[in-house]
């Protein structure tokens, strides 16, 4: 496991983080007591089996749903302390979100799909607009500002999506399964956006997949098992082989 010099601030902290759920009076549990630590501008890839709870971990830290136990601390903020406006904030400023199925309003072009969390947070209709086409720029779409989603491929909405994500400066970035519906190539495009928006624009990459080509990209890589981190360790630390992961 990586150990943060005096110069590495905090950005997410989690305290013996636990979440069940209960149907049918047979309760699961998601997570298992997560204690884990997130540097600011950092690229951590978290890795885990189907049903491990690296999805239910990327929501705790996202502010997507409330944990059963434990405590969630963004920029050192108790998650839990927050009420719906001051986490609706959080939300809007702070964290970007991207997602496998892309999540863009069909009806909206790419512009509008960007542009529309700027709107929210009351950012002016003009400096929205300019804002709007840099990010596209950024991601390499800024031609095709005015078409809608179902006229672009599943890369080009990928890019979309994290150009919308962009679009308040938030600190962190929470990416679930980002090339989940991608081919090799695209895949390891969108790999290469994100990790220039980490280097470029200091904005913190939170991960979840099951995609190798992460492991190369990132500064740190976490093991989810049985809703526990089963293993942390810096990306220069894990040897890659044909088949295996060492």
């Amino acid at each position: 496991m990586s150990e943060a010099g005096p110069e590495r601030q905090v950005i997410v902290r989690t305290i013996d983080l636990r979440k069940e759920y209960v149907k049918k009076g047979i309760v699961t549990e998601a997570l298992r007591g997560i204690t884990i630590e997130i540097y600011r501008g950092e690229f951590i890839c978290v890795m885990g089996p189907s049903g491990s709870g690296k999805s239910t971990f990327f929501n705790m830290i996202g502010g997507l749903d409330a944990p059963s136990a434990g405590r969630v601390f963004i920029d050192e903020v108790d998650v839990a302390q927050l009420n719906a406006y001051e986490l609706a904030y959080l939300r809007c400023k702070k964290v970007g979100y991207i997602f496998q199925s892309y999540n863009l309003i069909p009806v909206m072009t790419a512009l509008e799909n960007v542009t529309t969390p700027m709107i929210f947070a009351g950012v002016e209709p003009d400096e929205a607009r300019k804002r709007g086409l840099r990010l596209l720029d950024l991601v390499g779409i800024g031609t095709r500002w005015f078409h809608r989603p179902k006229e672009m491929s599943g890369g080009q909405q990928q890019r979309i999506a994290i150009a919308r994500a962009m679009a308040n400066n938030p600190s962190m970035l929470l990416c679930d399964e980002p090339t989940a519906n991608l081919d090799q190539a695209t895949g390891q495009e969108i790999c290469e956006i994100l990790r220039r928006l980490q280097r470029e624009q200091g904005v913190t990459i939170v991960c979840a997949t099951h995609d190798h080509k992460f492991l190369k990209v990132s500064d740190r890589i976490a093991w989810i098992r049985d809703g526990q981190v089963s293993r942390l360790v810096r990306s220069d630390e894990v040897e890659i082989e044909v088949g295996h992961i060492g």
